[in-house]
Formats: C-alpha cells, structure tokens, sequence
C-alpha cells in the first residue's frame, strides 16, 4: 500500500529564494515567515520601566480630559502611552503611529492594551480644548520638579518658530513670515531651561502672530508655574522678545534679563560712532560700547565684530559699514557684569535651537497636525512630555551629556526582541550578540533598578 503524503506545512509553500551578490559570487537567502511575536523595538521595556518609576500612567489620568463610557472603549491613558511610544520608535504622523499596530509584541513591551488605530487617535485628539491643553502642560512642570535646584538659579530661554503646513486648511494655520517667505504656518513658543535642556512651557499660536504676541503673559505663567525649588536667576530672548512689555513683565517678576535689541536707527547711530567710542576686548577683532538707556537699571550693549578676523560672527552688516557685523542686547544686569560678559552669557542662548530642531525633526511635532487647534497643541504637550523624560531617563543612567533622540533610538530603543511566555510569566529574549553588549546592558537594567547616584553606565553615544 502506498504511504499517504503528509501536505506541506504553510510556510513550505510560502518559501522564496532571492539570489544577491556576495564577495565569493552569487549565493541566495531563504525566505519565509514565522509565527514568533518578535518586536523590532524591545529596547522600550526600558522606557516602559522608567514611566512605570516616575508614575506616567497616573499622571496621565489627572491631566487627561477623557471619561470613556463604553465598556469596549481604550483606555484614554493606553491610547497616550501608545501615541507617546510610537514617537519614540520614529512616528511622525499619526498614520505611522497606527503602523505599529503591525508589530505584534509592542503593546505588551508598552504596557498596553494595543496601539490605536488612525481614527481612534483623531477623536482621542479631537475632544481637546484650551482648559485640558492647559492641564496637560502641567505634565512639564513635573518634569522640571525633578530637576534638583541650582544655587545660582536657572536661565530660562525663550523662543518662536514656523510650523509650516503647505495644505493649510487647519485651524490655526495662517499665512505668516518664515525663513522661506511668506507661508501657512503655526508659530508656537516655547520656553526651556538651559542649564537641564529641559521644556518648561510651550504654547501654540496662529501662524500669523507676532514673535511678542502674548510673550509676556507667557513668561508670566512659565515663572508662576514652576516649582518652588527652581529659581530662574535669567531670562533670554532673541529680537523678537525685545518688547517693552516683555522687558516689564522680567522687571515685575524681580528677573534679570539680556534680550537682543533690533537695530534701528538709533542704534544704527550709536553702530556709526567712531573708533574713540568703541572699547577693545580680549577678543581679538570684537569691540563694545554700551548706553544706560532712559528706564533706570537699563543699559544697550552694542557689540561690532570684524569680519575679516571673526568669520564665524553672528549680527548683521550695515550697508554703509562693510567690514563689521552687529548686535545690540537690552539687559537690566548689573554693571558687575561688563559688556563682553553679558554677550557671552548671552551666547548660549542659541542651544535652544537645537531643541527646537531636535523636537520638529525627531520627537515629528513638524507633521503631528489635526484639523482642531486645541487637538493639535495636545499632540504637542505629548510630544514635549517625551522629551522631558527622555532628559530625565538619561539624567537616571548617570549620563553626562545629553544625546538626541535618534541616538537612543541606535543605542537603547530599537532593540529586536522576542515575546514569549515562559513557564506561564511574560519573558522579552532581546537580541544582544557579544559579552560586551551584554554587560552594557546589564548595566542599563541594574541601574534602572538601583537607587538613584549609583555609578553611571558607558556612554549611550559610544
């Protein structure tokens, strides 16, 4: 009798031979597929830890405005937690957020029920308004409380910037001046803290405001907000925060301030004065002069750079004086601090642009829009909210230079893992090759474990 033939098990049939060119010749790879719930990004149960230490879920559920009804609905704080993951993993869009959905052991390794879909995200979003998003922006307050305080305060730098949005039809976008000419746009501020390159505040605006639209009333709630053991000891601002009301509202808070001041004709005057007006410095081919101004305790610092010794110089050229760049900065500082002190202080401002292009760039907050405003300024307190804590998760592994987020995407996130359950308990295999990479990470989790000053683990950017 003839033995009956078995039929082939499903991936025998679904098997392909691709061929590809090797340094010895052509050779080919086997294709097939596997049930296994395996994870491209095992590496978040280290983000997943360290939300689970700092209370997230919880906080969540305070600032969020949800209160579902439907026994089959998601819980609001999985969808956030779901939103906030795939930003970290390289969503930008919440189309790519949902993609997710194909990675079938990601939710487990977030600790939620499942990642939602495109539209469960959209109504998410779309039940925000100006009281919930601003009970949200309360989630980076509590990230600056754990901050430890400085005995020499803070430096709070402030900031604005285009969101462009070609399509234009959200609410919000408006045409408004960009790098590139005039655009639809949104134009958020933000306030951070340089010394932590932490977020303190954020506010989304009309494309159409002014730099100053609502700067002081914004400072005023950044300051008031924060928590009582950090002290802001300065205030920074580009041109645009130049504004009497701004300067006002520093004076009414007790703070001291260095803002650029635009170069009008005045100051295009005091740029005119001859060499008997200018003081040398002891940097080569950079020269100040400096003006106690009208409003007592105010003075103009004008700074002139020779461009032929400093290439490299910020500021802008006058017509009439080819040679030089300029820059005029307002402050209230005292006399203590000379003029080539305070441009230097004044010079690291421009780290928060790094910020900013780290948040539109890698945290995606450049394409997360939804057609309601409110909707969309929550998808950016979110987006912040990541940010904060990743600072925070690497201030907890003892890092001491901050690295970006694509970095610990490389480094620590994007970690293949496999999903299983060992003898009945959860177990994540992740794939970690060599005795070197293992004792890395070894040392990742023991420190995620230990209290807190314990030795810091090897640099995330080796």
């Amino acid at each position: 009798m003839k033995k009956p033939t078995l039929p082939p098990p499903p991936e025998a049939n679904q098997t392909v031979r691709l061929p590809i060119d090797t340094k010895a010749g052509t050779s080919s790879i086997r294709i097939c597929f596997t049930d296994q719930r395996l994870t491209a990004h095992g590496g978040m149960i280290v983000w997943s830890h360290f939300l689970h230490q700092k209370r997230f879920r919880q906080q969540l559920r305070e600032a969020l405005p949800h209160h579902p009804t439907s026994p089959n609905a998601y819980d609001p704080t999985d969808v956030a937690l779901g939103y906030v993951g795939g930003i970290l993993c390289g969503a930008d869009k919440l189309s790519r957020v949902a993609w997710l959905q194909s990675d079938p052991a990601i939710a487990q390794v977030l600790g939620i029920e499942a990642v939602a879909s495109q539209s469960t995200l959209s109504r998410f979003f779309e039940v925000f308004n100006q009281k919930s998003c601003h009970v949200l922006a309360g989630l980076h307050g509590r990230a600056v409380g754990a901050l430890p305080s400085l005995k020499e305060g803070y430096t709070l730098d402030l900031d604005s910037w285009a969101l462009l949005h070609e399509d234009g039809h959200q609410e919000g976008v408006a045409v408004g001046y960009t790098r590139r000419g005039l655009k639809p746009c949104q134009r958020p501020l933000l306030a951070g803290l340089a010394e932590a390159r932490v977020i303190a505040n954020y506010w989304l605006r009309s494309g159409n405001s002014a730099c100053v639209s609502g700067a002081a009333e914004f400072l005023r709630q950044t300051i008031t907000t924060l928590p009582k053991h950090i002290r802001v000891h300065l205030v920074r601002g580009d041109a645009g925060f130049g504004d009497a009301s701004v300067q006002a509202a520093c004076e009414a808070l007790g703070l001291k301030y260095l803002f650029v001041a635009r170069l009008t004709r005045q100051v295009q005057a005091l740029c005119r004065h001859g060499d008997e007006h200018w003081t040398q410095t002891e940097v080569a081919g950079l020269e100040v002069q400096e003006v106690e101004l009208e409003q007592p305790g105010r003075r103009l610092i004008v700074v002139r750079q020779r461009i032929e010794q400093r290439p490299q110089a910020g500021g802008k050229t006058l017509f009439e004086l080819a040679g030089y760049r300029f820059q005029a900065l307002v402050t209230n500082l005292p006399r203590s601090v000379d003029a080539l002190q305070g441009w230097r202080r004044y010079n690291g401002r421009a780290d928060l642009e790094n910020r900013i292009r780290e948040l539109g760039a890698q945290f995606g907050i450049k394409g997360l829009c939804v057609q309601k405003f409110w909707g969309t300024e929550a998808m950016h307190h979110l987006a912040i909210a990541a940010y904060n804590l990743c600072v925070l998760l690497q201030r907890r592994l003892g890092q001491l230079e901050k690295c970006e987020l694509n970095t610990l995407r490389w480094r620590l996130f994007n970690r293949a893992a496999v999903w299983s359950f060992t003898r009945g308990k959860p177990t994540l295999k992740l794939a970690v090759h060599g005795e070197a990479q293992r004792n890395w990470w070894r040392e990742i989790l023991n420190k995620l474990t230990a209290l807190p000053n314990c030795n810091a683990v090897g640099s995330l950017q080796a």
